[in-house]
């Protein structure tokens, strides 16, 4: 099709018409978005909350290129691998973009040979997805991953993860949320006591997967239907994934008379007990279910898994609060950084990552009523009579040069009444008054825009005064 297309394409080009003249088609392409300036205020806004916190952990931050090797990232990401996007070879070089932000860090870890990091890393990430934006699923979008490299004693870095996610989604106030955690395995001990073979492992696992999506009838018909599971495996399976708790239920595990039997479940439980004592010392299982049912279709997983989704507010109708969806997930990947070493040197890394994109689509839908401020403008220069340009140029080049942030209208003699509307349009807290009698005395006027109140001050204190009166309380 894409050839018939160019053909006719080239036809038309030769035929001419439209006086050469052509038309462009005003689009972004499909799953991607610009960003105007009251998205970027809100966007930032919540970066710099995310931002804060990672720091507050103690992270460092790294980039890594917008492409990779294309052999990088194959085979890292079980069914999605679909979904990578290749480039057209160039010099010699097969590349992809990026499909998340963990294997470029477990590249740049073995490439560079560290064996002990905590950073994070802010950036785009491209999937070839069937983009639904409404749902805020894009096929360009930023990624926010916090991670924790190293061979330390179980559970600690794991339990700070969560932790972070708790104090990240407390500070948006995106309302009621809930982090569901699992291990990968308790999944595969449970798969094995199911009566699972070995190399049904991963497909099966991306069918539970689907279970916040999809009713546990149509789960279990895609694993008997299309994944050629027995159907008394799928029913053994359902047994166990519709199970969530906390402490109690891990007790209750630990006694299962299948379940305690396998090497990898116990290992896996007995991990998760200690990770909910951690995380009871942290005052956060509140918001934390062990849920049986989480899977995460991505195939570098090995221990602990977790997933943020949102809560609706529980209604007259709905016994348990809905998930709205995932806001943030992540888990342990022990053995990623091995597979790019070439001595096999495995690095130990537990990692989450927030879905900005969801957040912000939230945040935004909440913002579309209020007035919010697109600048940081905090004074804008002004003078009340005519032939003042030069004076207004001084001062505000004074402003700047004090790092002040200021502005001034790009007209000779603009009106006051414009100036003073420019203020109440964008948000800017003051202006600052310039005339012949005020250059007399050595004084600026300083107004201020919400209250109309009027003070003279000594040109020499104006950056002083600017600041007090602009400093967040």
């Amino acid at each position: 099709i894409a050839k018939e297309v160019a053909k006719l394409l080239e036809m038309k080009a030769q035929l001419g018409g439209d006086e050469g003249k052509h038309k462009f088609v005003l689009k972004t392409p499909k799953g991607t978005r610009d960003y105007s300036p009251k998205q970027m205020a809100i966007r930032e806004r919540v970066f710099n909350a995310i931002i804060t916190c990672f720091k507050r952990h103690g992270a460092e931050v790294i980039d890594t290129p917008v492409f990779e090797l294309k052999e990088t990232l194959t085979g890292k990401y079980g069914e999605d691998s679909k979904l990578i996007y290749d480039l057209k070879d160039q010099g010699g070089e097969l590349l992809s973009l990026r499909y998340d932000l963990t294997v470029p860090f477990a590249r740049y870890l073995a490439m560079n040979k560290i064996t002990n990091i905590k950073r994070y890393h802010i950036a785009k990430v491209y999937r070839r997805d069937n983009p639904a934006m409404t749902r805020g699923r894009y096929r360009e979008f930023y990624q926010c991953d916090f991670d924790i490299a190293g061979q330390f004693d179980p559970m600690i870095p794991d339990a700070e993860c969560l932790k972070i996610v708790h104090e990240i989604l407390s500070d948006l106030q995106l309302g009621d949320f809930l982090i569901k955690v699992n291990d990968r395995r308790i999944l595969d001990g449970m798969f094995a006591v199911c009566g699972v073979p070995d190399s049904k492992f991963r497909t099966i696992c991306s069918s539970v997967d689907k279970l916040d999506k999809m009713p546990w009838e149509e789960v279990r018909s895609e694993m008997v239907g299309e994944k050629g599971l027995s159907p008394e495996a799928a029913d053994h399976i359902g047994e166990y994934v519709q199970l969530h708790g906390g402490l109690d239920l891990i007790e209750q595990l630990l006694q299962d008379p299948k379940l305690s039997q396998n090497k990898l479940a116990k290992e896996g439980l007995g991990d998760m007990k200690l990770l909910f004592e951690y995380l009871t010392l942290f005052g956060i299982t509140g918001k934390i279910s062990f849920d049986l049912s989480l899977a995460r279709g991505l195939d570098y997983y090995t221990g602990v898994i977790f997933e943020a989704v949102l809560l609706q507010p529980e209604n007259d109708h709905v016994e348990e609060p809905v998930s709205v969806g995932s806001v943030a997930g992540g888990g342990r990947y022990d053995g990623l950084v091995g597979m790019f070493d070439p001595k096999g040197r495995k690095v130990p890394c537990v990692g989450v990552s927030i879905g900005i994109e969801r957040i912000f689509s939230i945040l935004e839908q909440r913002a579309s009523e209020e007035k919010i401020r697109t600048t940081e403008t905090q004074v804008l220069v002004a003078s009340a009579q005519k032939k003042l340009l030069e004076e207004r140029l001084k001062l505000i080049s004074e402003l700047w040069n004090a790092g002040i942030k200021a502005e001034v209208l790009y007209k000779k003699n603009p009106k006051l009444l414009n100036q003073l509307q420019y203020c109440e349009d964008t948000g800017i807290p003051l202006v600052a008054i310039v005339g012949e009698q005020e250059l007399k005395d050595g004084v600026v006027k300083l107004r201020v825009v919400a209250t109309r109140e009027e003070v003279n001050v000594r040109r020499e204190s104006l950056v002083e005064e600017i600041r007090m009166r602009t400093s967040r309380p």
